[in-house]
């Protein structure tokens, strides 16, 4: 099987709030709807898939463990001027996990959608 997405699953509290969220701040483009249980939004080859608590996605597990947004995996977004998309995020009130880091391979800050989950602005170094 191939395609020319890549697809990453998000959990999210409201698919509504989500799908605004990378559309207004990351320029994603709506693919499909089905609110309020699912939505996926794409960016060149980025296809993110928003699960809501109504989606197939956000059911519990047999053990009755309820899958939840958040944690430290996180999609990895390519920049060309970080302090400038930082700058643009906070004047959009977007609240950020880090300062700007710099290490070998350029700089990166973390920031949370809506529902918890990371995103990362990355920079890569000049070579």
């Amino acid at each position: 099987m191939t395609s020319d997405l890549v697809s990453v699953r998000y959990l999210v509290d409201d698919v509504a709030a989500a799908v605004e969220f990378y559309t207004r701040h990351l320029g994603f483009a709506v693919r499909s709807s089905v609110l309020p249980a699912f939505a996926d939004v794409v960016r060149g080859n980025l296809r993110l898939l928003l699960s809501g608590p109504a989606s197939s996605a956000g059911r519990a597990m047999p053990d009755g463990t309820k899958p939840a947004p958040g944690g430290w995996n996180r999609i990895h977004l390519i920049v060309d001027d970080i302090d400038a998309e930082v700058a643009r995020l906070r004047a959009d009130g977007v609240l950020f996990r880090s300062d700007v880091v710099t290490g070998p391979g350029g700089r990166q800050i973390v920031f949370d959608d809506p529902a918890g989950n990371p995103v990362e602005l990355f920079q890569p170094a000049a070579r």
